[in-house]
């Protein structure tokens, strides 16, 4: 018996699967396309900022630190063992309360001996008067044990230690039974910082900073190191602003006290030391808090300005580049107070001026970024940062 075999037709198969292949080679080339075709003409157009009024404003901005304007440390006028500590670290004290004392008896019976030297120096001298001799050398031996005295009593009263300014204990550098190291028979405290009440009298240490060292919490102030490219710009009483690192959204006005007449050298780095004085203070304020100072060096207000980005400078002349009728053109411009931000027009440009900025590079400061050495956010209301005119 024939078997036959039966054959299917290839006719319809055959287009379907070609109609499938054909389908997926578009499919690939439209792919291609899109994530290879060059970018639209719009991508390509310059970015451009008008030329309108605004504040600008240089400055210098730097960190720094709190400390208290008033600060002291006091020791003991007379050596001496510890033999008492009446206040501890975060006690209030008030000026000429007692803080300490040391073992006073040597003292004391120096002082007796003293003073029985001066009892019998002055029946000497009783006895050259009652007897008509001359009065001239039992005098002068009198006026030495009265200068014994006086010294001896200084001794004694030195070995009681005393608060030289009102504030606050910051340090007790000893404990009971410690040697009490003597200020050579100076004062029994001293201060420094600025303004500091006491200022002028001797300050020893036990130790290095004294038995007990105060501070006036409620006194603050702030110090910072300035470069002398900037120091050499900076005059005091120029306002400036502090902000607080550890406590954000806290500000302050300030002005600049004081600027150090000598450099301090450091990684071959010379800056000059500057003292700003606080109008105000946040209330967790603390001494040894880190800062940011922005001293506001010169301001130009309600002037014509431009983006910084869009100023070119070679030497004296500065150019900028202005859409004329869609054609960008350079023109040069005179410019006034310079800041990281914002560059005074004197001359060259009018309001409403569109000038280009570079097409790559930083952020566009005059949508509110922040310039080298100044705050950010400046955009065309201000132009911190360094600058000069």
């Amino acid at each position: 018996m024939r078997v036959r075999r039966l054959i299917p037709a290839r006719g319809p198969s055959l287009l379907v699967n070609t109609g499938l292949a054909v389908a997926v080679l578009l499919a690939g080339g439209w792919a291609y396309t899109a994530f290879t075709a060059p970018e639209t003409a719009s991508a390509g157009e310059a970015r451009t900022v008008p030329v309108s009024r605004a504040t600008v404003t240089s400055a210098v901005s730097v960190p720094g630190s709190v400390r208290s304007a008033a600060t002291a440390s006091a020791t003991f006028a007379t050596a001496g063992t510890i033999t008492e500590i009446t206040v501890a670290v975060g006690d209030s004290v008030k000026k000429g309360q007692v803080l300490a004392r040391v073992d006073a008896s040597a003292a004391k019976r120096e002082l007796a001996a003293a003073e029985a030297d001066l009892d019998a120096a002055q029946d000497a001298a009783d006895r050259a008067a009652g007897a008509d001799d001359s009065t001239t050398q039992s005098e002068a031996a009198v006026t030495q044990a009265e200068l014994k005295v006086a010294a001896a009593r200084e001794k004694v009263d030195g070995a009681t230690l005393t608060a030289p300014i009102a504030g606050t204990v910051v340090a007790v550098n000893g404990s009971v039974g410690d040697p009490g190291t003597s200020a050579g028979g100076a004062a029994t405290g001293g201060a420094t910082g600025g303004g500091a009440s006491g200022a002028g009298s001797t300050t020893s240490a036990s130790g290095d900073g004294g038995l007990v060292q105060i501070a006036d919490l409620a006194r603050l102030e702030v110090t910072a190191a300035v470069p002398e490219a900037d120091a050499t710009r900076l005059k005091a009483g120029m306002p400036a602003t502090v902000s607080w690192n550890a406590l954000p959204g806290a500000t302050a006005e300030a002005t600049l006290a004081a600027i150090d007449p000598n450099a301090t050298t450091a990684n071959d780095v010379v800056t000059y030391g500057v003292t700003l004085s606080l109008k105000d203070r946040p209330d967790a304020a603390r001494p040894g808090q880190s800062v940011q100072v922005t001293v506001t060096l010169d301001t130009s207000e309600n002037v014509v300005a431009v983006s910084a980005l869009a100023v070119t400078s070679a030497g004296n002349r500065h150019t900028v580049t202005v859409l004329d009728n869609g054609t960008p053109v350079v023109r040069p411009v005179e410019v006034g107070l310079r800041g990281d931000q914002l560059v005074e027009i004197t001359s060259g440009l009018t309001e409403g001026d569109r000038v280009v900025l570079p097409s790559t590079g930083g952020a566009d400061p005059s949508t509110g970024g922040g310039g080298r050495g100044g705050p950010a956010g400046g955009g065309l209301t201000g132009g911190g940062g360094r600058g000069n005119r």
